[in-house]
């Protein structure tokens, strides 16, 4: 493990560790200071990102892609049915892989555009499926960058980052925005002992379903500001902390950005992994208790050191 752990319990942060390296050539020990890519734990801030907008009355959930983007190819795709991932949106990664020539690494809007030249089909009619989507992810902060005329950069800042004094998170675009002091590269492991940096691919210039980076700290303050009221309105937390649901009426496991235990609806969480990167944070809202793990080495024990850190927690805080 080679990484960052917070535990906070009751709104106060137990305990914090940094644990590992940063760089492994240099063999520079990991601090609080540095900053780790979130991978798909992203996609929260995208939401509440469409949220803020929401209750600006600057859109409306139920209005469709084409909307803003008129020759979206995929008609009848609502922001809700991107929010809970039943837009049956084809992977932009498959999209870019096979189909995108240019040696610069594709920006939200150019993925947009080039969408709309490529015939590749949707996988079902909106609504009536649910299936992980990170392609609805970036549609939506697209959408955020179209309404606010903003990237979506400078409004995740300026609505969230700065309102909460998260000064260690910013969202970053491969090949477009400058790498900053502490911003961790990912490893994975070579022949068992050797880490090997993983390079950015064609893929790691889009945002909104990935490329967010933060700290532990960082996060634990997202947290206690989203849920304290000092983002979105209750109405609008409630919305994302509540199952989604196919056309048809069936619930679906995912809110508005973050993943609902279909075994337990009092955990509210979200993993990730990208180009190195494993994280994890996870709320059990009735012990009001967060656990977040932030790791950059191909780390695959995410789930089994939640639970351990949770028995823990069980073990010895129950006062």
């Amino acid at each position: 493990f080679h990484g960052s752990l917070l535990v906070s319990k009751s709104g106060k942060i137990v305990y914090e560790n940094q644990i590992g390296y940063s760089d492994f050539s240099k063999k520079e020990l990991l601090n609080e200071a540095f900053t780790f890519q979130l991978a798909s734990v992203s996609k929260q801030f995208t939401a509440a990102a469409i949220m803020l907008l929401y209750e600006r009355n600057q859109i409306q959930l139920t209005d469709i892609v084409n909307t803003y983007f008129p020759d979206f190819p995929y008609e009848q795709v609502t922001i809700k049915n991107l929010l809970n991932h039943t837009g049956g949106l084809p992977k932009y990664f498959w999209v870019t892989d096979h189909k995108w020539k240019l040696e610069k690494a594709p920006t939200n809007s150019e993925m947009m555009t080039f969408l709309e030249s490529n015939n590749v089909r949707r996988y079902f009619k909106p609504g009536s499926k649910f299936d992980y989507s990170n392609t609805g992810y970036f549609v939506l902060a697209s959408i955020v960058e179209k309404v606010s005329g903003m990237s979506f950069g400078d409004f995740v800042k300026k609505n969230i980052f700065d309102p909460l004094e998260m000064k260690d998170s910013f969202v970053y675009s491969f090949e477009n925005d400058s790498i900053k002091t502490n911003q961790l590269d990912g490893y994975r492991l070579y022949k068992g002992w050797r880490h090997l940096k993983i390079n950015s691919t064609a893929n790691d210039a889009i945002v909104g379903d990935k490329n967010v980076y933060s700290t532990c700290e960082d996060l634990f303050k997202w947290t206690l500001g989203l849920n304290n009221g000092k983002i979105l309105s209750k109405e609008s937390l409630d919305l994302m902390y509540t199952k989604g649901e196919t056309v048809r009426g069936r619930k679906i496991p995912y809110g508005f950005g973050f993943r609902i235990d279909t075994k337990d609806e009092n955990i509210i969480y979200h993993h990730g992994k990208w180009n190195g990167f494993s994280t994890a944070l996870t709320q059990y809202p009735e012990d009001d208790l967060v656990i977040i793990i932030l790791e950059h080495t191909s780390y695959k024990g995410l789930t089994s050191l939640n639970k351990n850190v949770k028995k823990i927690v069980d073990e010895n805080f129950r006062i």
